[in-house]
């Protein structure tokens, strides 16, 4: 086992709480842009799932249950463009959370804009940009202090 590392919730709370509120608005935005839970989560999730953050992607897991999403739907996830499961709305916001993921390496490409851009509103583009945006900044920090993700308890499944 490996040794604690630093926490930075704990150590800088207040730019924690910060990156919170931050998280709050960016739902907020959603919102009032029309993106619905089940998008939203879905694209959190899979921001999660490609950085290989188990903690983030347990609580989004969770929440996108509350919004309805089914365990098929959840399993298909890293699978998306060979799954018919996900509509073009879903389709759309997983493409542009993966360019976001990994925007170190080509930015986002002309034709995933483009492709995004043709079935997204300028405010839905931007809405699940900040999205991608907020999962990464936490995806980063949870990975860096390796937060446990424990078992689940009987009570809790």
């Amino acid at each position: 086992m490996t040794s604690p590392r630093v926490h930075l919730s704990r150590t800088e709370p207040s730019a924690y709480k910060a990156l919170e509120a931050f998280s709050k608005e960016v739902g907020r935005i959603c919102a009032a842009a029309g993106i619905d839970d089940r998008l939203k989560e879905l694209v959190l999730i899979h921001c999660s799932q490609l950085n290989g953050c188990a903690y983030c992607t347990r609580i989004h897991v969770d929440r996108a249950v509350a919004a309805g999403v089914d365990a098929d739907t959840l399993t298909q996830l890293p699978s998306w463009r060979e799954s018919q499961v996900f509509s073009d709305r879903e389709r759309a916001g997983l493409e542009l959370a993966e360019a976001f993921t990994f925007i170190h390496e080509d930015g986002i490409p002309d034709e995933v804009y483009d492709r995004v851009g043709s079935i997204f509103t300028e405010k839905e583009y931007a809405a699940i940009s900040w999205a991608c945006v907020s999962i990464n900044a936490f995806n980063r920090i949870v990975i860096a202090g390796r937060y446990p993700v424990p078992p689940r308890t009987k009570a809790a499944e």
